[in-house]
């Protein structure tokens, strides 16, 4: 406890700023060179930060300065804080008065319908000079291109660890699967069952997508199938317009009709799907530096659904 209040008393920037260089340069004359210093005052600090760790972090030879198991770890740490600094020094410089500041946002489609709007209005109260670029498309594509630099942000579903590789996941809710219709429809007057719902005409998502995939599971476990009057599209505002003025039954994610449920524009019928529901999170490539602006909206994402 003692080493430890010691060493967060004398740790000094320019002990991370040396180690870190050294561990990038490998050996002490580059690193020496890249932060501008002498080989002897860069070698007094190296040493001061491996006494105040009470730790080897290199091994110098002929070959220059290879980290140790030890050092490997350090400098993990290292680089974060420096980051984190960096980070914040960044900050200062969106002002008021500067361009707007862009942040490239991917969702799915049903997230973006669900979500977003309260989200995105709540965020331009704290944020009003930053311009958000809003994607909405299926959640296998939003993964990709997370990972290609596409997107700053995105609000999706996890995936298997081949896709996920890369990106971090933050979940913010587990979503169910609902069939909704109008208020009107005749079905509500009846005893409803999956088995007489799917005598109407239905409005999926596509295959290969998670709704689907828990439709056609909750179908498959009562015994069902899909009539054949449906209607697949990835188009929730064309799904929504099907359910609200016509006697379509749609398959739909929960978050998608959040607003809708709760001002009595559609009714879910009472067939609850398996499972606890799909998880939804923010997404972000690993690693990559956001802006003030793109951490602000991920606060207010995750305010919303706290």
């Amino acid at each position: 406890m003692e080493k430890n209040i010691l060493f967060n008393q004398r740790i000094r920037l320019r002990h991370l700023h040396t180690f870190v260089a050294v561990a990038q340069q490998g050996t002490l004359g580059r690193a020496a060179e890249t932060l501008s210093l002498s080989q002897p005052a860069l070698s007094k600090t190296l040493n001061e930060l491996e006494e105040l760790t009470g730790v080897r972090l290199f091994e110098r030879g002929r070959l220059g300065a290879q980290l140790t198991t030890m050092g490997e770890q350090f400098l993990t740490h290292a680089v974060r804080v420096l980051d984190a600094l960096n980070h914040a020094g960044q900050s200062f410089n969106e002002q008021p008065g500067d361009a707007p500041v862009i942040i490239r946002l991917g969702a799915l489609t049903t997230a973006a319908m669900g979500m977003l709007p309260r989200i995105l209005d709540r965020f331009h109260q704290l944020q009003p000079n930053t311009t958000i670029q809003v994607a909405t498309l299926h959640n296998n594509v939003l993964l990709a291109g997370l990972r290609g630099g596409e997107f700053d942000i995105g609000i999706g579903r996890m995936a298997d660890s081949a896709m996920m590789t890369g990106l971090t996941y933050e979940l913010l809710f587990l979503e169910s699967l609902k069939l909704v219709v109008r208020p009107e429809h005749p079905l509500l007057s009846d005893n409803v069952t999956l088995s007489r719902a799917m005598q109407w005409p239905v409005v999926i998502s596509p295959e290969g997508t998670a709704p689907r995939r828990i439709a056609q599971q909750m179908l498959d476990e009562q015994g069902c199938t899909l009539p054949p009057h449906c209607i697949e599209t990835s188009s929730t505002s064309l799904a929504r317009q099907l359910a609200l003025r016509y006697d379509y039954i749609w398959f739909v994610p929960s978050g998608a009709i959040k607003e809708d449920l709760s001002h009595n524009a559609v009714c879910a019928l009472p067939i609850a799907s398996s499972g606890p529901g799909e998880p939804v999170g923010i997404i972000t490539r690993t690693g990559a530096e956001l802006s003030l602006s793109a951490e602000v909206l991920m606060s207010t994402i995750r305010k919303f659904h706290s």
